[in-house]
């Protein structure tokens, strides 16, 4: 329903000609005169904002018509204030007027001339003489600045620093205004606390769905990017809030109504920390293990980041790989480094990615785990979970290809070739699982490589 009164509608129609209007034209002409004045007052607003001004002239007005390309109403330039008078029409049937000034044209003839306006003129002083200052009427004085340097100049400023210089009321005023609605602020405020409650999986359920699909969020959008990163780098021994903070950016992601693009370089870094981060959560052997389910969940969110953002910025996924590669050839990292950086290097560009920079270096790499593996060593938990790492990474293979058969293959051969490409630890692991078709993938994506 339109807040304009239906009747002006009625009575302006009556007064070009028009006696009758249905009751849907009268509300669609409504609501049609309510959206051109909120555009004009709109326009007119910026125009006092930008005049320093908290009281909004008709000059204003006057400028936004003419911003929106309307001839402006004439006749109204005054910068006093219109006097409006009210006349009565009937019972409950006010009329307003403007008033119109009377003038004597006897005091007017006989008034004194105005004085002649002084010209335009310029004058220059120095404001300072060899570093300094002299003391004239145009320079501010020592009071002056000795009072300018006693203001306070941050948000963490000392009031009672004011107080002393005498600018008790002095406000400081944010350099970038970025003003946030009382809602907005109560829905960030309870969406942070709701993630992180470890006691209520219905709370932090339902605060994710509404972070996922509520639309008009794009204001808080730098706000939970700022806050992911903030909450990662100094919880990098909670699993659960690092956990909750890949949820979180998973939820802003999957929001079809929210624009992430210009933020994806400020979100990468806090997943690729839960990606490749040397030490995740708690060192206990209960605990010791538990991180590689964050590197899985980060690294999902490594595929999503890429396939959804690799168009609008083309050196994202070379950055991503160049990261992922590096850690996995650092033989000081930890194991659980390496699984998150195979885990890494598969989710950025499937196939391709393997094919090309992970398989040339499975052999050399084979090394670090395979004491651990055949010996049963302290860590063997751990390269069991990087095996496993590359295993699914080789399978990826096998899906971006055409299914083979497996007659007329000699295992022998084939298994001589599959070593000698990724090493004897890998090579006997595809052949324990049985996955003949990943060891095929293996050799002749070797072909190619070499036929080109």
């Amino acid at each position: 329903m339109s807040v304009w009164n239906p009747d002006n509608i009625r009575d302006v129609a009556e007064s070009v000609g028009i006696s009758s209007l249905s009751n849907e034209v009268v509300e669609n002409l409504s609501r049609d005169v309510e959206y051109r004045v909120s555009q004009v007052l709109e326009e007119a607003l910026k125009f006092m904002r930008h005049g320093k001004r908290t009281t909004l002239s008709t000059q204003d007005v006057s400028q936004g018509l003419r911003v929106l390309e309307v001839e402006p109403l004439y006749g109204y330039e005054s910068t006093r204030p219109l006097r409006f008078g009210e006349a009565s029409m009937g019972p409950g049937q006010p009329l307003f007027y403007v008033e119109d000034e009377e003038v004597d044209f006897e005091k007017l003839i006989n008034a004194p001339l105005p004085k002649v306006p002084r010209e335009v003129s310029f004058t220059a002083h120095w404001l300072a003489v060899e570093g300094v200052q002299p003391s004239i009427s145009q320079n501010p004085t020592a009071a002056d600045a000795r009072g300018q340097e006693l203001v306070p100049k941050g948000s963490g400023a000392n009031p009672n620093i004011a107080a002393i210089s005498g600018n008790d009321n002095v406000t400081v005023k944010p350099l970038v205004k970025h003003i946030l609605s009382k809602e907005l602020q109560l829905y960030f405020e309870r969406i942070c606390t709701a993630i992180l409650d470890e006691h209520n999986d219905e709370y932090r359920t339902a605060a994710l769905a509404s972070l996922r699909s509520d639309p008009g969020l794009h204001q808080l959008v730098p706000y939970f990017v700022q806050y992911v990163a903030e909450k990662v780098t100094h919880n990098l021994k909670n699993l659960f809030v690092l956990t909750q903070m890949m949820q979180l950016t998973s939820a802003m992601l999957d929001n079809k109504s929210l624009y992430v693009d210009p933020y994806v370089a400020s979100i990468v870094p806090p997943v690729l920390t839960c990606l490749v981060g040397r030490r995740l959560g708690e060192s206990s052997p209960p605990a010791s293990i538990a991180h590689f389910g964050l590197r899985d969940l980060a690294a999902s969110l490594i595929s999503m980041i890429a396939k959804k953002y690799a168009k609008s910025s083309h050196t994202l996924k070379p950055r991503l790989a160049r990261t992922c590669l590096k850690h996995f050839l650092d033989i000081n990292k930890p194991l659980g480094v390496h699984y998150g950086a195979i885990s890494g290097l598969r989710a950025i560009g499937g196939a391709e990615t393997v094919r090309v920079l992970l398989i040339p270096n499975l052999k050399a790499y084979e090394s670090i785990i395979k004491d651990e593996i055949n010996n049963n060593g302290p860590k063997f938990t751990e390269a069991e979970f990087v095996m496993g790492a590359i295993m699914a990474s080789l399978q990826s293979l096998v899906s971006d290809r055409a299914p083979t058969t497996n007659a007329g293959v000699n295992n022998e051969e084939l298994r001589a070739k599959v070593a000698d490409k990724v090493g004897e630890l890998v090579g006997n692991r595809i052949f324990e699982l049985g996955r003949l078709a990943v060891a095929q993938a293996v050799v002749e994506d070797q072909l190619q490589l070499s036929g080109v």
